[in-house]
């Protein structure tokens, strides 16, 4: 198995010459930290991600858990994984002091997301999932709410989950069944179902607290009627013992990849004793979700990064060291042959690997950092990270999801035969990869969301935002000859961005919605092309910048292979967008005319 899994100097790279993360120490908010005790903390998470992640990531896939006796059976590691986490402030790393956290900034944390999910994406959802809880009941929770709950979590004792899907209600929130009836004690009654739920039910851990959507009996249509509620597995009795919430497991599901998780169908109430307390104001429960659900978005785009960065260096691993072949001028059959990272496709699949890996985590990264000056940034430019942020979160978490999955088949390639088989782990990459693009919102609804509603928002304010944003970047370039004609070229995909944009936007404001969301998918395909392109662009002007300085071998090394990737990028990746706006100005409707009986053989 390859020992390698992410590249640390990349990270640092990326979190110090690109971002000048250290910065972010000088706000108020984040005081209490140091540029040496963020290093400190990237260097302990990569420890943790060798000696507890990594040497279980075959094993949790190979022994998936198992439902049985009405109980979900996980590896042992698992609970060990949750614990080590807990003690160890990882859990609740992000959270105020308030809560019992460390107020790390959110990029510092994202990254180690990424090194944890490079080293066992299943493993690593555990604890990442009780973040999520955990921070949406000190958002909108009661004191006693969070106090009940908050603790359980950061300690890794009680699991958190979000449950949202139901078997006739996917993405379409709207249709949700599951109700909550008041009761005379103050609760609720829920009653319904839920699938899909990761980690909602299995032995790892003491109690699992479920972050459910819910609609009141009584409450409006739609989503104005869904409630936000807590109904944990297991509920505290009047002496504070855990005790059965009629919260039963009918389901496991049997899964290509990620199995190291379990993925559960609930039924809720079957005994009519299923209990919930409501967090904060009733109908108000999607828009508190979808600050989980916004945080979560952006986990999957890392998650896949990750998953996408061990493939790759699995891939290089072996190229470096398989022999076959020989050069197309050495017609000599008696030489030696030579490592097949010589072959130039070889190089080409390894550049295309490279290029993904590390433009998506320098795209998820500077949406970490827009969430950092949300928080802690003057009124000013707080509106505009907050902006910048909500308008790419959904980029942020496709791009990865769908590129992540192609990125890590070429690593598979690199291998031949090989990859194809168990012995090694790419065909586990591959498997695990192909979740990202399904779940917190598959791709065509975040095309949806990008096209139909972030774009548009505050009068496209937040559009104009990115535009200025990449603009200001390809301005850098007009003084760096060596630079120029790749602002030039990114200068002109963004052109054809806006016309595209324009013209999309044109087609709703004449009514034609189905024109105007027939090609969400293909839209929010070439926004993130020239997202990951402008993250490239910058990564480019920072690796000039020292190369300049005549650095050591080692270290322009790693600078021209910068400057290579980056080239790859603008020379194979960026202009594919050509063709994808070629399409998306051709309002043909050929998808919307097609018509059901046309698929009939």
């Amino acid at each position: 198995m390859a020992e390698k899994f992410i590249s640390e100097r990349n990270l640092k790279f990326l979190l110090n010459e690109v971002f000048d993360t250290p910065s972010l120490v000088r706000h108020p908010y984040y005081a209490d930290h140091s540029p040496e005790t963020l290093d400190m903390v990237l260097d302990t998470a990569v420890r943790m991600a060798r000696d507890t992640l990594k040497p279980c990531f075959t094993e949790m896939d190979r022994n998936p858990p198992v439902f049985a006796d009405g109980k979900v059976h996980v590896h042992p590691m698992v609970r060990q994984i949750l614990k080590q986490f807990g003690e160890g402030g990882w859990i609740s790393a992000m959270a105020s002091t308030e809560h019992g956290g460390q107020q790390l900034p959110m990029i510092i944390v994202m990254a180690t997301h990424f090194i944890f999910g490079a080293a066992n994406y299943s493993g690593s959802i555990y604890p990442s999932a009780c973040t999520g809880a955990a921070h949406l009941i000190t958002s909108f929770g009661t004191p006693e709410q969070i106090a009940t709950y908050v603790p359980r979590l950061y300690a890794g004792e009680w699991q958190g989950t979000m449950a949202l899907t139901e078997p006739q209600a996917g993405s379409s929130l709207a249709d949700i069944t599951t109700t909550a009836e008041p009761t005379a004690e103050g609760d609720y009654r829920i009653k319904g179902q839920k699938i899909f739920i990761s980690a909602s039910e299995h032995d790892g851990a003491d109690n699992i607290v479920n972050l459910m959507l819910v609609k009141i009996k009584g409450a409006p249509a739609g989503v104005k009627g869904i409630s936000l509620f807590i109904v944990p597995n297991k509920r505290l009795d009047g002496a504070g013992n855990l005790v059965p919430n009629d919260v039963t497991v009918t389901a496991t599901y049997h899964k290509l990849g990620y199995r190291g998780t379990p993925i559960n169908q609930l039924s809720l109430g079957d005994n009519d004793d299923c209990r919930g307390e409501l967090v904060g104001l009733p109908h108000k429960g999607l828009s508190y979700m979808f600050q989980m659900m916004n945080e979560a978005r952006l986990h999957v785009g890392i998650g896949a990064t990750a998953i996408a960065s061990a493939a790759y260096y699995a891939a290089l691993e072996y190229a470096k060291a398989r022999p076959q072949g020989r050069r197309p001028t050495d017609r000599d059959p008696l030489s030696p042959q030579i490592p097949i990272i010589e072959h130039a496709d070889v190089k080409r699949m390894l550049l295309f690997q490279r290029s993904v890996v590390e433009g998506s985590l320098a795209l998820l990264l500077q949406c970490s950092k827009y969430a950092d000056l949300n928080l802690s940034a003057p009124e000013e430019e707080k509106e505009r990270a907050a902006l910048l942020l909500d308008l790419l979160t959904p980029v942020a978490k496709t791009y990865p999801a769908e590129m992540g999955i192609l990125s890590t088949s070429q690593g598979l390639q690199c291998l031949g035969g090989y990859g194809y088989c168990e012995e090694f782990p790419l065909e586990q990459h591959f498997r695990d990869a192909r979740i990202h693009p399904i779940h917190e919102g598959t791709t065509a609804i975040h095309g949806l969301l990008l096209l139909a509603r972030n774009v548009t928002m505050k009068n496209g304010r937040a559009f104009t935002l990115f535009l200025e944003e990449v603009g200001r970047v390809i301005a850098a370039t007009d003084t760096d000859e060596g630079l120029k004609p790749y602002g030039r070229q990114l200068a002109e995909a963004l052109e054809r961005l806006k016309n595209v944009t324009n013209h999309l936007l044109g087609l709703a404001m004449q009514g034609s919605i189905d024109l105007f969301l027939a090609d969400a998918t293909l839209y929010i395909e070439c926004f993130g092309i020239i997202a990951v392109a402008w993250q490239w662009l910058v990564q480019a002007q920072v690796a000039r910048t020292a190369l300049a300085k005549g650095p050591a071998a080692e270290e322009a090394n790693f600078y021209q292979g910068k400057m290579y990737a980056f080239r790859y990028f603008f020379g194979y990746e960026l202009p594919k967008i050509a063709g994808l706006a070629t399409r998306l100005l051709n309002s043909d409707g050929l998808t919307v005319e097609m018509k059901e009986d046309f698929f009939n053989d």
